[in-house]
């Protein structure tokens, strides 16, 4: 028994390996894959309902599938999770992470490779929870996004965006047509906190709160270290932070 739990741990980490993770999944038996996004502290941040038993959940933008594993985890009946830049193997992304812990953590989360775009209830059905974690600032049009969002979300949005501009206080947007921020060309804009409410309020939902947001002394460490290693100005990293919002209809 000894020898079988061992050869599988060792086949899991084989194939593993051959993976270019993004999520820390997991996969049990002391084995975690090594991604680069720090998942479980970015858990901790949305503040997900624990008790999802008779919810529904569609994870849009599910990439590794870190979130979609999670609300199955929770006791949601049904979860979708869908991509397409990052399952579509654009960038550095592919969907070989998502399949692998699937099948590793036999897991019934379903996937649908749709573009944000093509969201609607007759693409995808209606869902209690929906999860759109950061994805915003990726879309060239967000407003649509949010619209499309909107229209599959049945009872409660949870949004995690990055944001920029947070020295002003009307609703405002950076624009990045090139590589402006971290040299990522897919990053297009960056909403102040009062944007990101506006959209999601003109888009439908009625009750917003924000549940997180990066401190102070966190961004202003981050600002520092990007004067310090060269990759962008102090006084333009100190405008930006991170939120998370929680949305009803």
């Amino acid at each position: 028994m000894v020898g079988i739990v061992a050869a599988r741990k060792l086949s899991i980490r084989g194939g593993m390996s051959r993976i270019r993770w993004w999520h820390r999944i997991d996969l049990g038996g002391g084995i975690v894959t090594p991604g680069a996004d720090n998942s479980p502290e970015k858990l901790k941040t949305l503040h997900m309902p624990h008790d999802l038993r008779g919810w529904t959940v569609l994870d849009v933008g599910a990439w590794d599938g870190f979130f979609s594993f999670e609300a199955e985890r929770r006791g949601a009946k049904k979860v979708l999770a869908t991509d397409s830049y990052c399952w579509e193997g654009k960038g550095k992304a592919a969907k070989d992470g998502f399949l692998f812990a699937r099948k590793v953590l036999g897991s019934n989360v379903k996937d649908k490779k749709i573009d944000v775009l093509d969201l609607s209830p007759k693409t995808v059905g209606v869902y209690d929870l929906v999860l759109f974690l950061g994805v915003l600032y990726h879309m060239r049009d967000p407003m649509l996004a949010l619209e499309k969002v909107s229209s599959v979300t049945k009872k409660m949005l949870i949004l995690e965006t990055f944001t920029d501009l947070n020295d002003v206080r009307r609703p405002a947007a950076a624009f990045y047509p090139g590589g402006e921020l971290e040299g990522d060309k897919t990053n297009w804009w960056g909403p102040n906190q009062a944007a990101v409410e506006g959209m999601l309020k003109a888009v439908g939902f009625k009750r917003l709160e924000k549940v997180y947001e990066h401190p102070p002394y966190f961004r202003l460490g981050r600002a520092a270290k990007m004067q310090l290693t060269g990759k962008g100005s102090f006084f333009t990293a100190i405008k930006h932070g991170r939120v998370v919002y929680h949305a009803w209809k």
